[in-house]
């Protein structure tokens, strides 16, 4: 099923077909990007290791809205979900490496897990494709 209007972007995971979803939905000038970890392929990327997931699960969310167009100076918000507290310094580090010029409304949340034991970080993302010319008072 489709709308007028509304374009998906896809990553190739094999739970897209399983489960019915697309990796990016643009809808006007919103592009949404769904949970995204350090998986590329079958490959987990940085396994053990909280900032080098945060970091890769970040580079492929980006990947997403790329193919709309836009790049990181378009994200409006983000989201991170941990599996421990205790790795939200390297996290955060890995978010503010390529967010801190942009400084998107972001939350971070600690979970029970996810559905591979390996995954420490998931992902979301906001972007859109039309800024303000000039900041709000």
């Amino acid at each position: 099923m489709t709308s007028e209007g509304v374009r998906r972007a896809r990553s190739g995971s094999p739970r897209e077909d399983a489960f019915g979803f697309a990796r990016a939905v643009a809808a006007g000038d919103r592009v949404l990007v769904g949970g995204t970890t350090s998986f590329r392929g079958e490959v987990l990327h940085g396994e053990g290791d909280p900032y080098e997931q945060a970091r890769v699960a970040f580079a492929n969310a980006l990947a997403a809205i790329g193919e709309f167009g836009l790049g990181a100076e378009s994200v409006i918000r983000t989201r991170m979900y941990l599996v421990h507290a205790r790795d939200v310094e390297a996290v955060g580090r890995a978010h503010k490496e390529l967010f801190d010029g942009v400084r998107p409304v972001s939350t971070l949340l600690v979970v029970e897990g996810f559905a591979d034991s390996r995954i420490l970080v998931e992902v979301e993302m906001e972007a859109c494709r039309s800024t303000l010319e000039e900041p709000l008072p």
